[in-house]
């Protein structure tokens, strides 16, 4: 099954997305949807339809509770950077008014000229846990999204923090759908790509984690109850704008298109701050 949050007249509201069309459920969002425990049955209920084609996606979670991001979790990203994997997952957060949707603009920040791309997986809670063991960490997962989780290096960094790089507001999409694990074999091994303006700059596979989204689910769950609708966004592959010969960063005018095989895609323009506006829907 395939999910997302669309922008209405009337604000937003959860859809079911089969093939060609988006039928509108009673619901504001997939973060309302997932709240409910039978979810699954509600997702399948029937409501006015619209093209695909035509509709706005809004971020697929408005505002999770949670939204936690992992660095350093792919292999050949750290052999990129020459570093040890680590022993332990190195976590960061977003906020809310760092999201956009799937087909928004990205809003390049004045105070910066070291804006970068990072495609990840994103991992969907569905459940409420807290200190799961891996299986049940496994049965928490709702589904899978697209992630990018566009960093201003420069202010990331300024610090041994990268928080202040990570969550500037409306850089990151998030969507367009969420995917349940059955579509996709758990995620094990898909086909993740970055391209800017058409060129591949990243290509990797999900295969190359060190740590699984049920072994991130199973860590943070230590700590902090996750709950339906937050979000873990599990790191970048390979082929980061800072590791190459000389640096390249995102400039305003570029666009950014983030594929995962089996999930779909996310393409956004980079526009100046002051110009941003978000996409708005052509369905009546």
């Amino acid at each position: 099954m395939r999910v997302a949050t669309l922008r209405t007249s009337d604000g937003c509201r959860a859809a079911r997305i089969d093939g060609d069309r988006a039928i509108l459920l009673q619901f504001a969002d997939v973060r309302d949807l997932l709240e409910r425990p039978d979810w699954l049955t509600q997702a399948k209920a029937g409501g006015p339809d619209v093209a695909l084609e035509t509709v706005a996606f809004a971020p697929l979670v408005p505002r999770p509770d949670k939204f936690f991001c992992v660095g350093f979790n792919y292999l050949a990203h750290i052999a990129e950077l020459k570093m040890e994997p680590p022993a332990y997952p190195s976590l960061f957060a977003k906020f809310a008014r760092a999201l956009i949707g799937a087909r928004d603009p990205i809003a390049m920040p004045h105070a910066s000229e070291q804006v970068a791309w990072e495609v990840e997986l994103g991992v969907v809670i569905g459940r409420s846990v807290r200190a799961a063991d891996r299986a049940t960490a496994r049965a928490a997962i709702a589904g899978y999204t697209i992630v990018n989780d566009v960093s201003v290096r420069d202010w990331q960094m300024r610090t041994r923090q990268a928080l202040q790089g990570k969550t500037w507001e409306r850089t990151t999409p998030l969507g367009p759908v969420l995917v349940t694990p059955d579509e996709v074999d758990d995620a094990v091994d898909l086909r993740i790509q970055t391209l800017i303006d058409g060129a591949i700059v990243q290509d990797s596979t999900t295969a190359d984690m060190q740590f699984s989204p049920a072994d991130l689910i199973s860590y943070i769950s230590t700590f902090v109850t996750l709950d339906p609708g937050d979000i873990i966004s599990t790191g970048s592959p390979s082929g980061v704008g800072l590791s190459r010969t000389p640096p390249r960063w995102l400039r305003s005018g570029e666009t950014l298109t983030t594929r995962i095989a089996g999930i779909g895609e996310l393409v956004n323009r980079c526009v100046d701050e002051d110009a941003w506006a978000p996409a708005t829907s052509k369905a009546p």
